[in-house]
């Protein structure tokens, strides 16, 4: 499951569960990259469940989708990624400290308060 939710002007939510196979990749990030029309100094807010590795055919999609996903990483200032799973948030908080102009901080799911107040700030 994908769901992107348009929250304000300048904010996104992704809820996410699950895996993405090549078709599921491509929807996603026609979803994900639409959401950001007219957003600048953005941020976002992931709640992802029970994530699994996406299928080889889903990271091909990704891969040849790269210089849209810079151009929509570019919008955002920050992003709050509510999880339980520990690889998750430190591959989160990896990821973050590669992208130029992203912070990413990682929180329980049971934290989306915090998150969303940090977010704000």
């Amino acid at each position: 499951m994908f769901k992107v939710v348009k929250n304000g002007p300048n904010r996104i939510d992704v809820d996410f569960s699950g895996k993405l196979d090549s078709d599921d990749m491509d929807i996603a990030l026609d979803e994900l990259f639409n959401s950001a029309t007219n957003i600048e100094h953005g941020c976002m807010l992931f709640r992802i469940q029970h994530y699994e590795l996406p299928t080889l055919g889903a990271i091909g999609i990704e891969l040849s989708r790269l210089p849209e996903a810079f151009r929509f990483i570019r919008k955002f200032d920050r992003a709050a990624v509510l999880t339980n799973e520990n690889w998750v948030k430190k591959a989160s908080e990896i990821e973050g400290a590669f992208i130029p102009g992203l912070e990413i901080k990682a929180f329980n799911l049971d934290e989306q308060t915090d998150a969303e107040k940090w977010l704000s700030n």
